[in-house]
C-alpha cells in the first residue's frame, strides 16, 4: 500500500466539497505521495463549499496523464463545472485508458459520466446522481465504497476512511 514517490492529482473547482479534497490530499501526502491540486483553468484558486481555499498547482490543460500515477475526483458542486472542461475530461479518460487508479466520491461521478467511462462499471455515488450514472451505463449500488478494477467510488464524506483505504490498496 505504498504511494511513496507517486504523483497523484486531486481535482478542484469552485465549491468543491472541502473534506473530499483535503482528506485525500493530506492522507496521500502523509503516505509519501506528491499531490498536485489540478483545476479546470478558470482560476488560480478555488473556494470550497465551506470557504476553504485551494490554490491550484496546475491546470488540466497543462498536464499529461502519463506524468501521474492516480487521480481523485471530489464532490460538492465542483463536478458540475469540472465536467464542462474538455481538458479535465480527457485527463480522466487517459487515466482510465492507462488503468491508473481513479478515486471518485459523491457528485464526482458526474465527471466520470461526462468522460464516458461508466458503461458496464459497478459504482456508487451520492444518491442524487444515481440516475445520471445509471443512464451513463453504470451498475449503481448503495455501498460505502465500491471497487471496480482501478476505479474506487464512494457516496459522501462519512465514507472517506473506507474510500482512502481502498484507493491506497490500488497502489500495492
Amino acid at each position: 500500500m505504498s504511494v511513496v514517490g507517486k504523483k497523484i492529482i486531486v481535482l478542484v473547482e469552485h465549491h468543491y466539497q472541502d473534506l473530499e479534497v483535503w482528506y485525500p490530499a493530506l492522507r496521500l501526502r502523509e503516505a509519501g505521495a506528491k499531490v498536485h491540486l489540478v483545476g479546470s483553468g478558470t482560476a488560480p484558486e478555488y473556494s470550497g463549499k465551506y470557504g476553504y481555499p485551494a490554490k491550484v498547482d496546475k491546470s488540466a490543460d497543462k498536464i499529461q496523464a502519463s506524468s501521474y500515477d492516480g487521480i481523485v475526483i471530489p464532490g460538492g458542486w465542483a463536478p458540475d463545472r469540472l465536467r464542462m472542461s474538455e481538458p479535465v475530461l480527457e485527463l480522466v479518460r487517459a487515466m482510465d485508458r492507462a488503468k491508473k487508479p481513479i478515486a471518485c466520491i459523491c457528485h464526482g461521478g458526474w465527471v466520470l459520466a461526462s468522460a464516458g467511462i461508466l458503461r458496464g462499471r459497478k459504482v456508487t455515488s451520492f444518491q442524487a446522481i444515481r440516475d445520471d450514472l445509471i443512464n451513463a451505463g453504470a451498475k449503481w449500488v448503495d455501498k460505502e465504497v465500491v471497487v471496480d478494477k482501478h476505479l474506487v467510488t464512494s457516496r459522501k464524506p462519512d465514507d472517506l476512511p473506507a474510500f482512502m483505504v481502498e484507493f491506497l490498496k490500488l497502489f500495492s
